[in-house]
C-alpha cells in the first residue's frame, strides 16, 4: 500500500512540474508566432505519405458539445510552428523519418491552466501517424475556459472516424 501511494505521489508530482525549457525548445516554436485559421468545408481525401517520408495528421477533437471555437491550437514540430487549427478540424504535414518532438499550445495572450502538451514519436518512411488534441477541464457548453490540453496518438480507425465529418484547417502565420 505504501509503495502504491509513493508511486502515485511521484507520478502526480512529475505531472505538476513545468517541462524544462529544453523540451519546449525542441518541440515548440517561437513565442512571437501566431496563426490565422480558416476552415475548408469541402471534402478531402486522406493524403498518402510522400516517397521517403511519413504523413502526420493532427486532429482537434472538441467533441459534439465542444464550445472552444475561439481557441486556436498551434502545433510545433521539432522547434518550428507548422500549423494551427480550431474547433473539430484537422491538418496534415509530411515528416522525415526519425525521432520528432511535437508541441500543442493554445494561442492566447492569457495563461490559464496547463494549455500546452508535448509528445515524442519516431516516424518511419511510408507510414501515417495520427495525433488528437482535446481540451480538458471546465464545464462544456457553458463557455468556460479549458484548463488542460491533451495531445495523444490515436489509431487510424478513430482518426478517420473523427476526420470524416471535420473540415480541413488552413492556417497562415501572421507577421
Amino acid at each position: 500500500m505504501r509503495r502504491a501511494l509513493a508511486m502515485m505521489f511521484l507520478t502526480l508530482s512529475a505531472f505538476a512540474q513545468s517541462p524544462p525549457s529544453s523540451q519546449l525548445a525542441s518541440a515548440c516554436g517561437s513565442k512571437d508566432v501566431s496563426f490565422g485559421v480558416n476552415l475548408d468545408l469541402t471534402r478531402h481525401n486522406l493524403a498518402s505519405p510522400e516517397p521517403g517520408k511519413a504523413r502526420v495528421y493532427f486532429i482537434q477533437d472538441d467533441g459534439s458539445w465542444g464550445d472552444h471555437e475561439h481557441y486556436v491550437l498551434k502545433i510545433g514540430l521539432d522547434g518550428t510552428w507548422i500549423g494551427a487549427y480550431k474547433q473539430n478540424s484537422y491538418f496534415t504535414v509530411s515528416a522525415a523519418p526519425g525521432e520528432h518532438h511535437v508541441c500543442a499550445r493554445v494561442q492566447s495572450r492569457y495563461s490559464v491552466g496547463r494549455l500546452l502538451a508535448l509528445v515524442r514519436f519516431t516516424a518511419e518512411s511510408g507510414k501515417t501517424y495520427y495525433f488528437r488534441t482535446r481540451f480538458l477541464g471546465g464545464m462544456p457548453g457553458i463557455g468556460t475556459t479549458p484548463q488542460y490540453v491533451e495531445l495523444d496518438p490515436v489509431d487510424s480507425d478513430e482518426a478517420q472516424y473523427l476526420m470524416a465529418s471535420d473540415p480541413l484547417s488552413v492556417s497562415q502565420a501572421k507577421k
